[in-house]
């Protein structure tokens, strides 16, 4: 299993809308690419600003091509994702899943 990390950040004003566009577009899209077995989303509220980590779980890297293409390691935007974020992690990171409980 493959784990696909990636950090955002929002001002504290756009972190609400770009919740629910994860929530509504982002993810229910990413169900539909094979190999995708769900994810999660975390949010950290700071006075000047919010950030998310995003941790999508994969059963290959092949799945996670299927979702970024080649260059797996860039990050992949919405554009309506692209306009409430602030600031960006430029690259994308993945992990070999080696426990799990």
């Amino acid at each position: 299993m493959i784990a696909r990390h990636w950090r955002g950040w929002t001002s504290v004003e756009n972190a609400d809308a770009y919740e629910d566009l994860l929530r509504s577009k982002v993810l229910p899209g990413l169900e539909g690419i094979e190999g995708y077995l769900g994810g999660y989303v975390l949010r950290n509220d700071a006075p000047s600003e919010v950030e998310f980590v995003v941790l999508n779980l994969f059963d290959s890297v092949e799945a996670v091509k299927r979702f970024a293409g080649v260059d797996y390691a860039t990050p992949v935007f919405e554009p309506e994702a692209r306009a409430l974020l602030s600031r960006i992690e430029p690259v994308a990171t993945h992990y070999e899943v080696r426990v799990t409980r």
